[in-house]
């Protein structure tokens, strides 16, 4: 739970990014996507990867919303 953190923690979690390798597997695999060269392994690890992703960006994104309401940083508008 975010709110447990302290807040450096959480202001670690802001900057939050997928791993520079996992990045270009994924962007590599969204490619072949688009051009419809996916095996079905590709496509069971796009969707390992996406779910790796979307993980990501909603804990950075709690930890955003957390940062705001502490006074950590200030809101984005």
């Amino acid at each position: 739970m975010i709110f447990a953190l302290s807040d450096e923690q959480v202001l670690v979690l802001t900057e939050l990014q997928m791993e520079s390798a996992q990045d270009a597997r994924l962007s590599e695999l969204l490619d072949r996507q688009q051009s419809g060269n996916l095996t079905e392994s590709d496509r069971s690890e796009l969707q390992t990867l996406m779910q790796v992703y979307q993980e990501g960006l909603l804990r950075k994104a709690t930890a955003l919303s957390e940062a705001v309401k502490r006074g950590l940083i200030e809101p984005l508008s």
